[in-house]
């Protein structure tokens, strides 16, 4: 479907930090767009964004295609975490159906350099087998996933995340209800006090969260790095300005 400004309604697949950024820059960029954003279930404190905001699915896989035709959506950004795969592939799904445009932001992944030591696995169920007994680890895997580690009575953990988990943990495991401080000395700090000697995170890339992986480095601690789900091939930018670059370039200015 060939695009312009006043026929484009772009649908933005929410979920991160670029996200809301594209949120506010796309407006900006094309403003005879209209312009959709969308975050997957509830979403606290959720900042006014300028664009109108819809949250929660959409009933799956039918319920976004029927939401396309409705609402005559014409791009879909999926600017969704690297770990979000389900909805990255309905994505796919609905435009190879509607015959509509994807762009995806894929941001780069993080890469181990010489003084890191990194295991690289490519499922949770290993990371879990990964950790040494009796570690103490600190778990930046997210709320969904915490429940794969519970097993691990061994362990002595640190949990970090946004909300609080589905899963009961382990009497002996701390909970930080935070999002991940911006600097390594914060991370050092804490991975000091906590005695932490292993680093357990998913290869989400990006800046907001390298603090822990730069702290881990300074402190010589080993990361079971979980890698990337496979996600569907198409059309790719990664960062916000790629993005809008691109978005330009689909719209034929």
């Amino acid at each position: 479907m060939a695009l312009t400004d006043r026929s484009a309604h772009i649908l933005l697949l929410a979920g991160t930090f670029e996200a809301r950024n594209l949120a506010k820059e796309l407006p900006k960029a094309f403003p005879a767009c209209r312009i959709t954003a969308s975050f997957a279930g509830a979403v606290k404190d959720l900042p006014d964004l300028g664009v109108p905001t819809r949250t929660g699915g959409f009933g799956g896989t039918e319920g976004l295609v029927r939401f396309c035709r409705d609402e005559g959506v014409t791009l879909i950004i999926d600017a969704t975490h690297p770990f979000a795969a389900q909805m990255s592939r309905q994505a796919a799904e609905v435009t190879e159906a509607v015959g509509i445009s994807i762009l995806r932001l894929d941001r780069p992944a993080w890469e181990p350099v010489a003084a890191d030591t990194w295991i690289r696995v490519p499922l949770f169920d290993l990371a879990v087998q990964a950790l040494p007994e009796g570690a103490s680890a600190f778990l930046a895997v997210g709320r969904k996933e915490i429940g794969r580690f519970t097993s691990r009575s061994d362990l002595r953990a640190v949990v970090r995340m946004i909300e609080p988990p589905e899963h009961d943990l382990p009497r002996q495991w701390d909970l930080i209800l935070a999002r991940p401080p911006r600097t390594a000395a914060e991370e050092i700090a804490l991975f000091r006090e906590k005695d932490i000697s292993h680093v357990v995170t998913k290869n989400s890339g990006g800046k907001r969260a390298f603090a822990k992986i730069e702290a881990a480095r300074q402190l010589g601690l080993q990361v079971i790095m979980i890698d990337r789900p496979e996600l569907p091939a198409c059309r790719t930018a990664d960062s916000v300005e790629a993005v809008l670059e691109q978005v330009s370039q689909m719209l034929g200015r």
